[in-house]
C-alpha cells in the first residue's frame, strides 16, 4: 500500500515523462527492474524509498498514520562569514529543486526586509551581513564595522536575489518590517561600532530600497504586497505550487525548518490567504494609501539621519 501510494506521488510530480525511466535513472537499475518495482510486482527497499522520496522532495511521513507528526528538514548552519557562501548556494539549490514556473507563488511574512533584497553591492548589504555575523558570535567580540569584510560571494547573492524577483511574489509588510533595521543601526553607532558617515551611507541606501519597493508595486505584475496591520509576521517563507509546496520556517538568521508535508503546505497556503484577506493590497490601493504607507517608514529613515547628524 505504502509502495503505491508513494508510486502515485511521484506519477503526480513527474507528469508525462516515464514512470519507469524515471524509476531506473534515478535508482541506477534497469528498466525491467524499475517495471517490477511499478507494477508492485517487487518491493523498493528501504534505501530506494529513501533516494526517490529525496529526488522528489516527497515527504515520507504522509504515510503514517498519524495527523502529529511529520518529518522535517533543517539547513545547515552558520556559525560563521566563511558558512555564508555554502547558505546562499543552498538556498539557490532550493529554488531549482522546486522547478520554479509561473505556477509558483512565494509569500514572505516580512517581520523584517526581506533578505533576499540585501543581497547586493552596497553598505547596507555589508551592514546586514555584520550584524547577522554579530548576532551569531557566541563571544561577543564585535570588531568596528569599518574593519569587517565577509567573503566576495558577489555573483551568488545576485543570482539568489535574481531568482527571488522573477517569481510570483507576495509580500506581506506592516510598519515594524523596517523598524529591526533601524533599530541596528542605532545600536551599533550608539556603541561607537559604527560611525556617522557609514550610517549615514547605509540609511540613504536604506531609503533607496524601499523607494525601489514602492515602484516596484507599480510596474512589476508578478509582485504584490499587503500591510498587514493585525497579525504578527514572522519571516516564514512558503513557496507554493500545485505539486511541490515548501514551508521555511526560520530559526535564526541563516537557519530554516523546511517542511514539504503536503497537509501542513495545504494548511499553511490557507494562512496566508487568511491573512491576505485581513490585510490592505497596496497594489490596489490608492496613490493616498500608499503614500500614507511608505512615508512612515520614509519618516523613520530620516528622523534617525537627524538623530545621527
Amino acid at each position: 500500500m505504502h509502495q503505491e501510494l508513494l508510486l502515485k506521488e511521484i506519477r503526480r510530480k513527474i507528469g508525462e515523462r516515464s514512470l519507469n525511466d524515471e524509476i531506473a535513472n534515478i535508482l541506477n537499475i534497469s528498466y525491467d527492474a524499475a517495471h517490477r518495482r511499478t507494477s508492485l510486482k517487487a518491493k523498493f527497499s528501504f534505501e530506494e524509498a529513501l533516494e526517490l522520496a529525496k529526488y522528489y522532495q516527497i515527504s515520507l511521513d504522509q504515510y503514517q498514520n498519524s495527523n502529529r507528526q511529520i518529518l522535517v528538514r533543517k539547513t545547515a548552519s552558520v556559525n560563521g562569514t566563511e558558512d555564508l557562501e555554502s547558505f546562499f548556494q543552498n538556498n539557490l539549490s532550493v529554488f531549482e529543486n522546486l522547478s520554479l514556473s509561473n505556477e509558483m507563488t512565494i509569500y514572505y511574512s516580512a517581520k523584517d526586509i526581506p533578505f533576499f533584497y540585501t543581497l547586493s553591492d552596497t553598505m547596507l548589504s555589508r551592514f546586514k551581513i555584520y550584524v547577522w555575523m554579530n548576532l551569531l558570535n557566541a563571544k561577543q567580540v564585535f570588531i568596528p564595522f569599518l574593519d569587517f569584510y565577509p567573503p566576495n560571494f558577489e555573483a551568488d547573492t545576485k543570482q539568489l536575489r535574481k531568482k527571488y524577483e522573477e517569481q510570483n511574489v507576495i509580500e506581506l509588510w506592516n510598519d515594524m518590517t523596517v523598524s529591526s533595521i533601524l533599530q541596528q543601526i542605532s545600536f551599533y553607532y550608539e556603541t561607537g561600532l559604527l560611525k556617522t558617515k557609514e550610517a549615514q551611507i547605509i540609511l540613504e541606501e536604506l531609503k533607496e530600497l524601499i523607494e525601489y519597493i514602492e515602484e516596484k508595486i507599480e510596474h512589476n505584475v508578478k509582485f504584490q504586497l499587503y500591510e498587514n496591520e493585525l497579525m504578527h509576521l514572522s519571516n516564514d517563507i512558503f513557496f507554493s505550487h500545485p505539486k511541490h509546496s515548501l514551508f521555511a520556517i526560520p530559526t535564526n538568521m541563516f537557519g530554516y525548518i523546511l517542511i514539504n508535508d503536503e497537509k501542513t503546505c495545504k494548511e499553511t497556503h490557507n494562512y496566508f490567504q487568511h491573512q491576505i484577506k485581513n490585510s490592505k493590497s497596496l497594489n490596489a490601493s490608492g496613490n493616498r494609501d500608499r503614500k500614507i504607507f511608505f512615508n512612515k517608514m520614509y519618516k523613520s529613515i530620516e528622523n534617525l539621519k537627524e538623530k545621527l547628524i
